[in-house]
């Protein structure tokens, strides 16, 4: 049945983020923070983790391979930090007073995310596109979007008369994000051989870290009330918006590469690389920058929402750019 799915992208990581929100809604005070299992401890100590983690993972020679590609380059992290976060500030001062603010502020911080690595990369395989462009460009993003994310939405609080400590913000995300990182890159050469051997085990625990982020976030909103007036229809909503973004950005971005004259790998990594948000980045990051605020769970819900339609729609696309080919 898990192969069945698979093939339009749906995976035991995406059956466990919808079970850990159904949990969530379930039995709130089980994972809220200062509850019986403690989940805000361990979910601090896991944001480290899955940075190191990373660093660990990430082979620097294979980021060397697709690195002279500028043109490539500028298209996706243009989109991924310019176009995403633009277009959404837009729709957000046009639904000013219409749609509840921590929703607005939800889509605006899916908006300032990274790409995602595995995804990108993996999609654009199955596609025939430019693999080493892909890794350079999710991992490059990954990387600027540690700095630019906290920047965009501290710069979107702001703007909308809100606040966020970003001198706090900035100083947690270089102990738990930027240190873990040049660590594991650090232990990288003496610990390469035991990565590798080991790196389905490694990705599952890092997956098992950020379902229990979620599990912990939307405890914390349940508990909170922070759903009590905003159920299904309002998911719904979300799940709607999200589907609207990724498409309106994929077909804008198919249109600028031919008007750029892209090759056809080239053109299939850059709309694959420019229209993914990483949930692996983004919600760690947001439990860095929210804390055990009870709103945690309504701002990383776009993006849960989005990882599952950028996956099942990507996968589809994919395997017909396959077929092309």
């Amino acid at each position: 049945m898990l192969r069945s799915l698979s093939r339009v992208g749906i995976d035991a990581f995406l059956i466990g983020l919808v079970s850990m929100v159904a949990l969530a809604w379930m039995v709130p005070g089980l994972g809220r923070s200062g509850g019986v299992l403690l989940m805000d401890q361990i979910t601090g100590y896991g944001v480290a983790l899955v940075f190191l983690l990373y660093g660990l993972t990430l082979p620097p020679e294979r980021l060397r391979a697709g690195m002279l590609n500028w043109r490539l380059h500028t298209l996706v992290q243009a989109s991924t930090f310019l176009l995403f976060p633009l277009a959404i500030w837009g729709v957000a001062a046009a639904l000013a007073g219409r749609v509840h603010p921590d929703l607005l502020l939800g889509f605006f911080f899916l908006a300032s995310l990274p790409s995602t690595i595995s995804s990108s990369v993996a999609m654009t395989s199955i596609a025939r596109g430019n693999v080493a462009g892909a890794i350079f460009n999710a991992t490059l993003s990954s990387l600027i979007g540690v700095v630019l994310t906290p920047l965009w939405v501290n710069w979107y609080l702001s703007a909308s008369g809100g606040s966020l400590d970003l001198g706090w913000v900035l100083t947690k995300i270089v102990l738990l994000v930027l240190l873990p990182i040049v660590l594991g890159q650090i232990l990288r050469p003496w610990l390469r051989g035991w990565v590798e051997r080991n790196i389905r085990w490694l990705k599952t625990l890092d997956r098992f870290v950020i379902l229990l982020i979620v599990f912990n976030s939307f405890s914390d909103s349940v508990a909170g009330g922070v759903w009590a007036e905003h159920g299904g229809d309002t998911l719904a909503v979300v799940a709607g918006g999200a589907l609207v973004l990724f498409f309106t950005v994929f077909g804008l971005l198919t249109l600028i590469c031919r008007w750029l004259g892209f090759s056809r790998e080239d053109a299939i990594a850059g709309v694959f690389c420019g229209t993914k948000k990483s949930l692996a980045t983004g919600v760690p990051m947001a439990k860095i920058m929210f804390g055990a605020s009870p709103v945690l769970g309504m701002v990383i819900a776009p993006t849960i929402l989005y990882h599952l339609i950028q996956l099942i729609a990507a996968s589809v696309i994919a395997r017909r750019y396959q077929g092309r080919a």
